[in-house]
């Protein structure tokens, strides 16, 4: 069985906010919508996916020329976090996405949303790392992360 739904959040390999979709059953019931990335679908959601097409409009950069200059700036540049570790280099915890995006923004880079940043495998230890950032529907970009242990 499936059912359909309305993301309201952009899910990798899925679709964009606003986005009707058809999913398994288990797959919205245990995952999508506990985590509000889903709303079930129905007749009278034709309004509600109208606005969050108009609120992702207003947040997501506006031209493609700004997402390529941001991507410019993320390849040139390596982005440093300082987080807790323990002696063998093991961070207590993960760093954040949010973190990611708020040390972007730091070191000069430009803002960018911290949903649209995707590190897999999370980022658990010092050293470097890659993660990757949709600015735009055609533009990805890498991030460089120098993860330091916090004195």
């Amino acid at each position: 069985m499936t059912t359909k739904l309305i993301l309201t959040h952009d899910v990798s390999h899925l679709g964009s906010a606003g986005d009707v979709v058809d999913v398994k059953d288990g797959y919205a019931r245990n995952y999508l919508l506990p985590r509000k990335l889903a709303t079930p679908w129905s007749k009278g959601a034709q309004r509600q996916i109208d606005q969050m097409a108009e609120a992702r409009r207003r947040r997501s950069i506006e031209s493609l020329e700004q997402a390529q200059s941001a991507r410019v700036w993320l390849t040139e540049n390596v982005v440093t976090i300082s987080a807790s570790a323990g002696a063998n280099g093991r961070l207590f915890g993960a760093v954040t996405t949010a973190a990611l995006a708020q040390a972007v923004k730091a070191a000069g880079g430009p803002t960018i949303d911290r949903r649209k940043i995707e590190a897999v495998p999370p980022i658990k230890s010092t050293g470097r790392h890659s993660a990757s950032v949709r600015l735009h529907s055609d533009v990805v970009a890498p991030i460089e992360v120098n993860v330091v242990a916090a004195r």
